[in-house]
């Protein structure tokens, strides 16, 4: 932000008459309202609320679809091993499905390993450079475990958890990135439109899957290693994309091939706006204090939002993983399932939105996390109570609707922690601690479901719904703590927190 700084203030002393080249006068004129701000350099900046407006679209259409679609990468990458499973890749690598779950947790375990150092570098480097270096990167480890084929154990494991360590970093460094573009009112919604990457990819995983496990024999190839090479060869595309146009920040938004999005002036507004809004968003320094580090580890404040994540998406790991082998034994065609678990994330896709439209509109994060999770927790009984039913539709039914609420309050829970950090640097930990969170829940998660306790696996629902039930306990917790804390701030005249 060093060079932002300077960026800003040559950018402030554009002179009257080049702002009038550049703006509409009759639009300026018949504007209800007008916004300044003073830079570092006591020169007056001056823009319009319908400029303004305008700037945030052009965000919305050129920048965050960038770190949308390369979310898209990830989730396929992520989870098309849980369609590889019904094309039989356990058989064919030669693992069993205890060394499957161990492979799993092995992913989870790398990213979480990585999660915070990526996270300084980023604040370092900046997004452009290093989320495009890691897209190449997990890219290619995506590609080539296509070719574990016969392999065993080793080359297994080593995938999983070489695809780990390159994700690491990468969904926190995008809310991070966010939190740079946009002000705080306009976070939960962005928020959501990033998860949408995830949850639309969770959608289409299941159609592709679908089509590209029929290529089986087509080179002597598998399904599965189709499905890897082409999922892996998309991502390794979506890299050299987004290293070609994603922009440096709002005060240098030039891309590393030099791509230009924004004008100087678009570029002051951009700037200014954000740090009027929130300036503990100016960044002094490219490091992450030691202060600010231990700020966030030591703010007990995340603590039950850090449960819930942890708890409450350990089932959803499970379900990355099983949805298609679990539907499948319902009595469903293996190859149908697949295209059947899309169902619910194509449900998940639209509450996810609407989830996150609701706490811009409403500011009350909170309230909608709990609405989220009970429902959550119902139908997570429902499925429990229905193990040993012989009704598929019904049982198929109640697991859609449960998958569907399994995740629509995480991305508002990211954006519910990001408003309440004090300092940029601490906004930075505190997303990689978010997604800390949800990756150990995917080392939980990627033991509940035994290969003994199959095909109903009654002592694995019975985990989820404690797991789930705890989610929700710290759901409530944290909704208390922010409502005893904010009566506290207004008898002291304090700023209170969001929530």
């Amino acid at each position: 932000m060093a060079d932002a700084g300077r960026h800003v203030a040559v950018s402030a002393t554009v002179t009257d008459e080049k702002c009038a080249a550049v703006l509409d006068e009759k639009q300026i004129a018949s504007s209800e309202s007008q916004i300044s701000h003073t830079d570092d350099e006591g020169n007056e900046i001056t823009w319009t609320e319908e400029e303004e407006k305008r700037l945030v679209r052009k965000i919305d259409t050129m920048v965050l679809p960038i770190l949308i679609i390369c979310f898209f990468a990830l989730q396929l990458d992520r989870g098309n091993i849980g369609n590889a499973m019904t094309d039989f890749f356990l058989q064919e690598v030669g693992i069993t499905q205890y060394q499957f779950n161990i492979g799993q947790q092995l992913l989870s375990a790398g990213i979480v390993l990585l999660e915070v150092p990526s996270n300084i570098i980023l604040y370092r480097l900046g997004p452009s450079l290093w989320i495009g270096f890691q897209i190449l990167a997990w890219g290619s480890v995506a590609t080539f475990q296509a070719f574990i084929k016969g392999k065993g154990l080793g080359p297994y494991l080593t995938t999983r958890l070489l695809l780990g360590l390159c994700e690491s970093g990468f969904i926190p460094a995008g809310l991070f990135t966010i939190t740079r573009w946009y002000k705080r009112e306009e976070t939960s919604k962005r928020f959501a439109f990033y998860f949408i990457g995830n949850m639309f990819a969770s959608a289409c995983s299941g159609l592709l899957a679908y089509g590209i496990l029929h290529m089986r024999g087509i080179c002597g190839l598998s399904g599965w290693q189709w499905l890897f090479m082409l999922e892996g060869l998309f991502t390794i595309l979506c890299g050299f994309i987004f290293l070609f146009l994603f922009p440096r920040s709002t005060a240098r938004p030039v891309s590393l091939a030099g791509v230009r999005f924004f004008s100087e002036r678009e570029s002051q507004i951009l700037t200014q706006r954000v740090l009027r809004d929130d300036p503990s968003k100016f960044q002094p320094h490219k490091n992450v204090s030691l202060a600010e580090v231990k700020a966030t580890f030591t703010n007990w404040r995340l603590l039950p939002h850090f449960l819930a994540t942890v708890l409450g998406m350990a089932p959803a790991h499970t379900m990355g993983a099983y949805a298609p082998t679990l539907i499948a034994s319902f009595g469903y065609n293996r190859l149908k399932a697949n295209a059947m678990a899309s169902v619910s994330a194509w449900g998940l896709f639209v509450l996810n939105i609407v989830w996150g439209l609701l706490a811009d509109k409403f500011q009350r994060r909170g309230l909608l996390i709990f609405l989220a999770v009970v429902i959550y927790w119902g139908f997570t009984l429902g499925n429990r109570i229905l193990i040993e039913s012989t009704n598929r539709d019904l049982r198929f039914g109640i697991l859609t609707v449960s998958l569907m609420f399994q995740a629509p309050w995480h991305a508002t829970n990211g954006s519910w922690m990001a408003l309440n950090a004090r300092s940029a640097g601490e906004r930075s930990i505190t997303m990689a601690i978010f997604v800390t969170g949800a990756n150990l829940a995917g080392i939980i998660g990627s033991q509940i479901f035994q290969a003994e306790d199959a095909p109903v696996y009654r002592t694995g629902w019975t985990v989820i719904m404690v797991l789930v039930s705890l989610s929700l306990c710290s759901v409530i917790v944290a909704n208390l703590q922010y409502w005893l804390l904010n009566k506290f701030q207004k008898r002291q005249g304090k700023d209170r927190y969001h929530y």
